[in-house]
């Protein structure tokens, strides 16, 4: 699987398609400039509209071309020229997983060859989709966006067999074990040579019990981090530029798996009430994690930052008097006496969206960010960001679920000028007007919400209906249905 995606990563760059059998986007190359997703399908004509900062024409799927999965909704449109192109990528596909057999297995056994089917073991098959948000560049938005998925292919390989099975996964998989040379030159102990505690074999003997549903959130969390370090390797041999906020769904034996990372954002209305799938990570709601790693590793921040949070710069003036402060243990404020080392720039400054990890990114987790750097000097910002994603799972059987049911997939473009309850309410008049089993319902729904978000051009710029400033960032949207006929295929 690992050569399958280094190969897809080389045909992507050479413009050549995805690797054989693999489930990947066909787009443009990643070094090759402006590209949208492949399943838009959108022509050369099309294409160029798509990139019009002054028009911004929303986007979306044709159904007479290709129809998504579950008859998922999809939209998206450019900035107002915030960036030259739109940063934002997005996916949508149904992997199957094929199991991982050993290489030292001899001859392979028949669950490797798929004749085992008979007997009840098959290949997993999940759903797929997934946002990207890039910033400083489009580089790892576009390579996350055709890679991702087969990162959680391959992390999901060896459980195959053990996510179709009841019973507990085991603590160790079968395999050959390693003779290390310690091992190999010690006598074997006989048995009556062993004397242990009468107490000892109980407490040798715990375990922890681990769930088939722990198993793939550790598959997902995995396959962030290895599309993190193929970002870092690739980098600069294929030019791939900047980050990504990255907000994935995987549906899997009944169950879906939500997985972000940034400040994109997942909602369910269901039956009108909305289930938050997910949060966002700021320097604000991240702001113990950075500054615990400030303190515990100082040298981060090169002479020139403080870990501590203060309500304002402190000016020199100041010195000796005793000002509001808190560090990483804290919730809550208190006063400290103002010391010189306080009057370094603070690691985290300023507030709500104008929050900035060293006066520069204002995302704490995400994908790439190698190189950057605070902005005329050599600290490196990517120690204090993270690319594991905070996984949230929602049964879809544990409920019935109506047509109208929803699972909101948002970039922050969206949720800038929109809350939940807006976005709920606009996706249930729009659904209104629609018969249940009209499959272009989601698409309409997604492409509503783009428009209101983004607003209407006015001569003080894009507009709200309340005219309120719109939206001048990218904005992509999935409405992806939980239930009604038709969904599940």
């Amino acid at each position: 699987m690992l050569g399958r995606v280094r190969t897809a990563v080389a045909q992507l760059v050479g413009g050549l398609g995805p690797a054989p059998g693999a489930h990947a986007c066909r787009g443009p190359p990643v070094g090759g400039g402006f590209s949208r997703p492949a399943f838009l399908q959108l022509t050369s004509e099309e294409l160029q509209r798509a990139d019009d900062h002054a028009g911004r024409a929303v986007q979306s799927p044709r159904e007479s071309r290709r129809r998504l999965p579950w008859s998922t909704g999809y939209a998206e449109v450019i900035n107002a020229g915030k960036s030259q192109h739109n940063e934002d990528q997005a996916c949508c596909e149904v992997v199957v997983v094929d199991r991982r057999c050993s290489p030292r297995c001899n001859p392979v056994p028949k669950e490797c060859t798929g004749e085992a089917e008979g007997q009840g073991r098959k290949d997993l098959c999940f759903h797929y989709w997934g946002l990207f948000d890039g910033h400083a560049g489009s580089g790892a938005a576009v390579m996350a966006s055709k890679l991702l998925h087969l990162h959680i292919c391959d992390q999901l390989r060896d459980l195959v067999d053990i996510l179709q099975d009841s019973s507990p996964p085991p603590l160790c998989l079968p395999g050959i074990a390693l003779d290390l040379p310690a091992e190999r030159n010690r006598a074997p102990l006989a048995q009556a040579d062993v004397e242990l505690p009468s107490d000892a074999l109980p407490r040798f003997h715990l375990e922890k019990a681990v769930s088939h549903e722990s198993l793939v959130i550790g598959a997902i969390e995995n396959a962030f981090k290895r599309m993190d370090e193929q970002i870092e390797r690739e980098q600069m041999t294929r030019l791939v530029a900047g980050g990504c906020c990255a907000l994935a769904v995987v549906y899997l034996l009944g169950k879906v798996y939500v997985a972000n990372a940034g400040d994109s954002r997942a909602i369910i209305i269901r039956n009108g009430e909305i289930i938050p799938m997910s949060r966002e990570f700021t320097p604000e709601t991240e702001r113990q994690r950075l500054q615990f790693l400030g303190f515990l590793r100082p040298e981060l921040l090169g002479n020139e930052f403080t870990h501590l949070e203060f309500p304002r710069r402190i000016q020199h003036k100041e010195l000796g008097k005793k000002m509001l402060y808190r560090d990483q243990n804290m919730h809550g404020w208190a006063y400290k006496r103002i010391e010189e080392d306080d009057l370094k720039f603070p690691l985290i400054y300023g507030e709500g969206k104008k929050a900035r990890v060293m006066a520069t990114i204002g995302v704490t987790r995400g994908l790439g960010d190698h190189d950057l750097k605070v902005y005329n000097s050599n600290i490196h910002i990517k120690p204090f960001l993270s690319c594991v994603p905070e996984v949230r799972v929602y049964d879809l059987t544990q409920y019935e679920h109506c047509p109208d049911d929803v699972l909101v997939l948002g970039t922050d473009g969206l949720w800038d000028v929109t809350n939940d309850r807006e976005v709920a309410d606009v996706v249930t008049e729009v659904l209104m007007g629609y018969e249940p089993n009209d499959p272009c319902r989601y698409t309409m729904a997604a492409y509503e919400l783009v428009v209101r978000s983004r607003g209407v051009l006015k001569e003080r710029g894009w507009r709200l209906a309340n005219d309120k400033l719109g939206s001048g960032d990218d904005i992509s949207v999935f409405v992806i249905p939980l239930g009604g006929p038709g969904n599940y295929t």
